[in-house]
């Protein structure tokens, strides 16, 4: 299984081993990792997932959607070139060992 660390907005780290074709948020509650709240059920429509990717795995993910950049637009938290909607992200063994960056707000 491919491992995610979930970094919480104050330093708190989670590292989970984590099932091949689950989201990131689906990972995270899941493992009861504070910071995703996943309100809309993975739709991309309510942002409460967002999170900021490391960098080292950006190439190895879709690019996000028209729906998911408009969704974004919208979350409380800082939006950086980083920031993904963890709904989004479906794990696969190429993202083993990335590293997902909570906000300190939904």
């Amino acid at each position: 299984m491919p491992l995610v660390t979930f970094v919480e907005a104050g330093g708190h780290r989670h590292e989970i081993d984590a099932e091949i074709g689950s989201s990131l948020k689906q990972v995270a509650l899941d493992h009861l990792v504070p910071g995703i709240l996943g309100d809309c059920g993975g739709t991309a429509t309510c942002g409460t997932c967002h999170a900021y990717i490391d960098t080292a795995y950006s190439g190895r993910l879709e690019p996000p959607s028209e729906e998911e950049k408009l969704t974004l637009s919208g979350v409380l938290a800082p939006v950086t070139g980083d920031s993904r909607l963890t709904c989004q992200i479906t794990m696969s063994p190429a993202l083993d060992g990335i590293v997902v960056r909570l906000p300190d707000v939904q």
